[in-house]
């Protein structure tokens, strides 16, 4: 099967979050089951530079861009996986966050650029883009990719198109001013199509026009047909419950593992846990924490915004200090966040540590060195931090919403019992909610056997891509069964 993943990242060409980690990884589990997979991005100044050698596969023209579009053709390091990037410098070759300026505000010409990189990508699912090679499925993911299955919707060659929701929250919503200037059918301009409360909305377009869509996990799947986690398109998800699915994302097993990471100070396993220890007192080390092996050290690893519950942390903190834990925090997001983190980190240095900013080698050691990890999400679609939790013997405190459901058993009495318990579930949003279950965690965390038999339970659990690659080829092929009975 011949398998176009249309995406606007990809680690390690270009990543903000999760996307950049599932669209990185998926081509490489489907090409390993002999998939002929092929992936399409936006040409970013970061992701021209990482990506290595690349030849001119076509040059393109489109109304109402001025010169040639290029498409430019690698393949996406440490693979064999090809690669085209849409290369057209004035919307594209611009520094650091693919959607954000420096200052932290959306680009204003977000419209234009994603309009551009979907027109382009409609180009190579339809023949027309001069590269002799055709999808029988597109893949696309998010609302940077929802103009594909509507520019190709009645095009009699088209591939069948599979839509993936990573995060409902984020739509690519723009005024009607932008509708007008990107050159679209008018008979796009319905409730039925892309019009969305007198805006264009990208992701109807994946939602209306797809063959099949899916999100990143199933219990993900339900909550987005409801009010409450729908942001206001569960009507429109209710009536497309047919061919909507969950399938929970995989992680990188090589990328993260115990076993072999070289950023970690020792390595270790599931039978092997006690070295565990040397990574918690070397990370204790680095943030100038007390090195002391018995209370609790809790670990969050994150983006500072109020999707991922930081608030409720925040709220939690005067009762978190009253216990035996240490807190250490990495992550970016909003400056009231991340300041009030560091208020607290200079009242209580030895309780509390914060690194403001984003460096994968220390989320390594964050994950290998805490015994507990912290992820008091609002909603959270899949999640991947948990995983990695799991896989490192970090014992994960997560919200009871989305993917986490599906990955995390909560540590009760009879899970206990059987051995099933990996985690714990924080029940609802409020502060007192998240230090209800750190203290479940650290009561549990004083039975040393105990605990370490719920740590090796979910280093034990399975969460390669492999699994998750099959699911997307099931999918993958009902879509074009479907699309050749039409």
């Amino acid at each position: 099967m011949k398998v176009l993943i249309a995406t606007s990242e990809a680690y390690p060409l270009m990543k903000t979050g999760g996307l950049g980690d599932v669209c990185g990884s998926l081509p490489v589990a489907l090409s390993q089951l002999d998939c002929d997979v092929r992936l399409v991005l936006p040409g970013y100044r970061e992701a021209r530079a990482r990506i290595g050698a690349v030849k001119v596969a076509a040059q393109l023209t489109v109304d109402g861009i001025d010169g040639p579009v290029t498409l430019l053709e690698g393949t996406l390091p440490n693979t064999r996986v090809p690669v085209w990037l849409v290369d057209y410098a004035p919307l594209f070759d611009r520094p650091g966050n693919p959607y954000l300026t420096p200052e932290g505000h959306n680009w204003p010409d977000n419209a234009q650029r994603f309009a551009l990189f979907c027109k382009i990508v409609a180009r190579i699912c339809t023949g027309q883009a001069q590269l002799n090679w055709n999808p029988d499925v597109v893949h696309c993911n998010d609302w940077q990719t929802g103009l594909v299955p509507a520019l190709i919707r009645n095009t009699q060659t088209r591939p069948a198109v599979v839509f993936t929701i990573h995060n409902l929250a984020y739509q690519g919503l723009f005024p009607y001013s932008d509708f007008q200037a990107l050159h679209l059918e008018t008979a796009l301009w319905s409730s039925d199509a892309l019009e969305f409360y007198n805006q264009i909305s990208f992701i109807k377009g994946g939602l209306v026009f797809a063959d099949r869509i899916t999100t990143v996990s199933p219990n993900y799947a339900n909550e987005i047909q409801t009010p409450e986690f729908g942001c206001g398109l569960d009507g429109l998800l209710r009536q497309r419950m047919h061919v909507l699915r969950g399938v929970v994302n995989g992680i990188d097993t090589k990328e993260w593992d115990p076993a072999r990471d070289a950023a970690i100070a020792k390595q270790y396993s599931a039978t092997s846990l006690a070295d565990k220890a040397q990574n918690k007192l070397a990370l204790l080390r680095e943030f100038d924490l007390p090195s002391d092996e018995d209370r609790p050290v809790i670990g969050m690893v994150s983006r500072l915004v109020h999707q991922k519950g930081i608030d409720l942390v925040l709220d939690a903190l005067p009762r978190l200090i009253g216990t035996s834990a240490l807190l250490i925090v990495l992550g970016s997001g909003e400056a009231l966040y991340a300041g009030q983190l560091e208020n607290w980190s200079r009242r209580l240095p030895e309780q509390i540590a914060v690194r403001i900013g984003y460096d994968e080698q220390l989320a390594h050691r964050i994950e290998a060195g805490a015994d507990m990890f912290l992820m008091p999400s609002r909603f959270e679609p899949c999640g991947l931090n948990q995983m990695y939790s799991l896989r490192y013997g970090t014992v994960p405190i997560v919200r009871r919403v989305g993917g986490l459901v599906d990955t995390v058993v909560d540590c009760t009495p009879r899970t206990l019992a059987d051995g099933t318990a990996t985690g714990f579930m924080i029940e609802n949003d409020s502060g007192t909610a998240v230090m209800d279950a750190v203290n479940r965690a650290i009561t549990l965390y004083q039975e040393k056997n105990r605990w370490n038999n719920v740590a090796i339970a979910g280093m034990r659990q399975d969460f390669s891509w492999r699994n998750s690659g099959r699911s997307y080829l099931k999918i993958f092929e009902e879509a074009v069964a479907d699309k050749k009975k039409r």
